[in-house]
Order: structure tokens, then C-alpha cells, then sequence
């Protein structure tokens, strides 16, 4: 018998409702790494996959914001220790991807890890920081209180494969928001190996839920998408005016780019959260 073999060539697919589907159309693109050498086939994501997406993130909302805090911060945790048990992975699929070193990939994966950390560390602070207790005069106690927007869709940077999908889906999942996520067209697959990471880091199914594709053909659909309740255009700044003209008419929230570093500040959590007023007699 020869001991030649074949090797077992993957085919990156959706995570959907905690599944990993191929696209309902039967399509695939290739991609190619930094240097223009074939990476693999991803999913072609159509327009089915995408609705499919939005109702499995409707489904497990109530559930994500009814979790604990504290919990939702142990689930992100989670994640965090299973991609620092594959960064190595990780950081080979980011040389590739976006033509760095292999210090250097090292250095972007780390910095990925190290965000999931932090908005782990957020999800039982939120209300502290942007909640409060409100002067009245009466006998009463008036709390504002965060809730989450609900359906949350999100563009990923194009250009940054790892760390701009870290930033842009885990602020709102973290805030008790469902995710579905439109990933780097031309980088996809750092993205893919983490969202299969999370399929195993006790998040509900649907609470996050990627697709790849082609862009141009999905964008609009997730944008004029009746039951998406927020999204987020920094993936997409060229269109961002046709988009959110498409959102418009379901009145979603809108994170457009506008040149500031929104990763280094609180404008992410900010954004697709709400606020609820509370009142509360004294001594009932």
C-alpha cells in the first residue's frame, strides 16, 4: 500500500444557529491570501443565508439578555481561553491573510485575545457605567437602566482579518445583542475559525451567526432587513449612505465610520444599546 494520500482540503462555511452549513445556493468563492496564492473555498452567502441568520438571532435574543451578566462575561471568557489554545492557528491564517510577519500576526492575535478579555470584563459593568439612579421629587425611585437593542447586524472591517471582527461583533454580543455578521469579503477565515471556536464556548445558538460573501450582494439586504434592530457600517464606509437610507425605513440605530478610532474609546458599547426608565415607589 503507498503511503501517499491526499490532503483533507476544507471548505469554510456559515455558522448559523450554532450550525455550520453550506450556503442554500450551493455556491463558493475562492480566496486568495496576501501574496495571491489560493487560500481555500468559502461559502458564497446568499440572500436566503441571510434571513436564515436574522431569525436564528431573533430566536436566541431573549435568551442572551435574559443570561446573567456575569455569565454572558464567563461565555466570552471562555472564547478567549480557546483562541489563546489556538492562537498559533490563528496567527498562521492572519500571516496569510493579510501578508505580515509571523511576529507580527502573533502580535495582532494576541491583541484579539486580549479584547475578548475586556468586553468580557464589560458585560457585568455596563449598568454601573451607563445606568444610574435619577433625582425625582416624590416619593418614588427612578433608575435608568441599559437593554440591549436586540438584532444587531454588523460589516466587518474589509481589511483587518482578526482583530476588526473581534471589536466590531463582541461589543454588542456583549451588551446582550444577537449578532449577524457580514465578514471580510477578501479575509474571511481568521473570522471563520473564531466564530467555530464559540460553537464550543457555551454561547446559545444564533447569538452569533456569520456570513461570508460577496459585500455588495448582502450588505443591502441586511440593511433594509425589517427585524435587525442596529447596524454597523464600519466595513462597508464607501456605501454608507445608500445603507443607511435602506435601514431607514425600519428605524434601525446606525454606527457609521467617521474616521475616529472607535476601539479605543466606549462609543461601541454605546451604540446599540438603549435605555429604559424604571419607577419604583419608596417603601412598597
Amino acid at each position: 500500500m503507498s503511503d501517499r494520500r491526499l490532503d483533507v482540503r476544507k471548505t469554510y462555511k456559515l455558522l448559523i444557529n450554532g450550525a455550520f452549513p453550506r450556503s442554500e445556493s450551493g455556491r463558493s468563492y475562492e480566496v486568495a491570501s496576501a501574496k495571491g496564492a489560493f487560500l481555500g473555498n468559502v461559502a458564497l452567502g446568499s440572500r436566503k443565508d441571510v434571513r436564515d441568520a436574522v431569525v436564528a438571532a431573533r430566536a436566541a435574543q431573549t435568551k442572551w439578555w435574559g443570561a446573567t451578566a456575569y455569565n454572558r462575561g464567563q461565555v466570552l471568557y471562555r472564547l478567549a481561553e480557546m483562541a489563546e489554545s489556538r492562537r498559533d492557528e490563528l496567527a498562521e491564517h492572519v500571516t496569510l491573510a493579510e501578508g505580515v510577519s509571523a511576529k507580527s500576526a502573533q502580535v495582532v492575535v494576541s491583541r484579539a485575545i486580549d479584547r475578548v478579555v475586556w468586553y468580557a470584563g464589560w458585560t457585568d459593568k455596563i449598568a454601573q457605567v451607563m445606568g444610574g439612579t435619577n433625582p425625582v421629587a416624590g416619593p418614588f425611585f427612578n433608575f435608568s437602566v441599559p437593554v440591549a437593542s436586540g438584532v444587531v447586524a454588523v460589516i466587518v472591517d474589509q481589511n483587518s482579518s482578526l482583530g476588526g471582527f473581534v471589536d466590531a461583533v463582541l461589543a454588542p454580543v456583549c451588551a446582550g445583542n444577537t449578532v449577524v455578521v457580514l465578514a471580510s469579503e477578501r479575509r474571511p477565515i481568521p473570522a471563520v475559525l473564531l466564530g467555530e471556536m464559540t460553537a464550543t464556548s457555551d454561547f446559545p445558538p444564533g447569538v452569533i451567526n456569520i456570513i461570508t460573501g460577496r459585500t455588495s450582494e448582502l450588505a443591502p439586504v441586511l440593511a433594509a432587513h425589517e427585524d435587525v434592530d442596529g447596524l454597523d457600517l464600519t466595513g462597508a464606509p464607501e456605501e454608507a449612505n445608500e445603507l443607511a437610507l435602506l435601514a431607514a425605513g425600519s428605524i434601525k440605530r446606525v454606527l457609521r465610520p467617521d474616521g475616529r478610532d472607535l476601539d479605543a474609546s466606549l462609543r461601541r458599547l454605546r451604540a446599540f444599546i438603549e435605555t429604559s426608565t424604571v419607577w419604583h415607589t419608596i417603601g412598597q
